[in-house]
């Protein structure tokens, strides 16, 4: 079976990632595809929609494939360069797409699965997702977009989520702007099989349901509170100091992730609010992502994380107040492996 499944159906193009096992972790060879007949159905005037799917009882995708990624770092090989280049073009090519692009946001949607589904025209949640953008935790920062779409997202909810990698779900999704409609999973085999015979506005005005009230929205007053601020360190500072207990539970959260890499997010989240695209975006972190993975934390959170499963990285610098300026700088510079081409 391939690890990606096109079909064109009565005028929908059907993209299926299928790697079930892999909880759907896209390849170097996935991305491409996508890509390549991405193009292809862009430019077929026979093709009206495209919808991208999960596979198995997953979900749609658990991101990238950081196990390939950390054995190209380790190697010092380019091929970890050249996933996140592909990668980002794809996001940008989702973005950029002018007819409906679908995506069912089932099950796990993390990572790499948020960038090919939230950059999308037509997002649907189901009730079962569990998104994250969880990079910190493997000593890296959010890509595939996310900084541009965190930082867009109301007041410090996306800083929260980028420093912190939690989860959120369906009704968070939509709350942030990841997400527009929830459509309930009872209702997915309906949507996909009607689609390529019916209207898809009636489709949705028919089977999707209204969301209910956001976990998130309901503690962004401590949130913003504690997250305006643009040092990791005054932000520590406003967490342990809350009266909310969860803020400082917050606060020992992030003590446990990649202090480089959270500073570098926290960083990435200011700096996307003054970008002036998406596709900036994807070129900033296309820099950071290829610094911090081919970096120290990168390499020893997956290894760590994902290979050993130890869950005892060592990071370097260990603690935040050892993180120099310099240090972040050099993720925002000049990067070896070049550029995207996309601005």
């Amino acid at each position: 079976m391939h690890e990606v499944a096109f079909e064109v159906r009565a005028g929908v193009g059907f993209i299926t990632l299928n790697r079930p096992r892999a909880r759907n972790a896209l390849t170097a060879a996935m991305v491409l595809a996508i890509s390549e007949h991405l193009d292809e159905w862009q430019d077929r005037p026979d093709i009206h929609a495209v919808l991208i799917r999960g596979a198995g009882e997953h979900g749609l995708c658990a991101g990238g494939d950081v196990r390939a990624m950390h054995t190209g770092a380790v190697a010092r090989h380019d091929s970890t360069a050249e996933f996140f280049r592909a990668e980002y073009r794809m996001n940008a090519q989702i973005h950029q797409f002018t007819k409906p692009y679908i995506a069912i946001m089932d099950g796990l949607v993390m990572g790499g699965g948020i960038g090919v589904s939230a950059h999308g025209s037509v997002r649907l949640v189901t009730e079962r997702a569990k998104l994250a953008m969880p990079e910190v935790t493997i000593g890296i920062c959010p890509d595939v977009g996310a900084t541009w779409l965190l930082a867009q997202a109301p007041g410090e909810l996306g800083t929260y989520l980028a420093m912190t990698g939690v989860t959120f779900g369906a009704a968070d999704a939509i709350h942030l702007g990841l997400a527009d409609l929830l459509l309930p999973s009872a209702n997915i085999a309906a949507f996909e099989g009607r689609l390529p015979r019916e209207p898809l506005d009636s489709l949705l005005r028919e089977l999707t349901v209204r969301a209910p009230e956001s976990p998130l929205q309901r503690e962004q007053g401590w949130i913003d509170e504690c997250f305006r601020f643009d040092t990791v360190e005054e932000i520590l500072g406003a967490l342990d100091g809350s009266a909310v207990e969860q803020a400082r539970e917050t606060a020992g959260l992030i003590r446990s992730k990649s202090p480089i890499a959270v500073t570098v997010s926290l960083a990435a989240i200011r700096r996307a609010r003054a970008l002036e695209s998406l596709e900036h975006a994807l070129e900033m972190e296309f820099g950071i992502s290829c610094a911090l993975m081919y970096g120290h934390d990168g390499i020893e959170g997956v290894r760590a994380l994902i290979i050993d499963k130890d869950r005892d990285p060592h990071w370097e610098p260990a603690t935040f107040d050892a993180v120099t300026d310099e240090q972040v700088e050099r993720a925002f510079g000049p990067c070896p492996y070049g550029s995207l081409g996309l601005v």
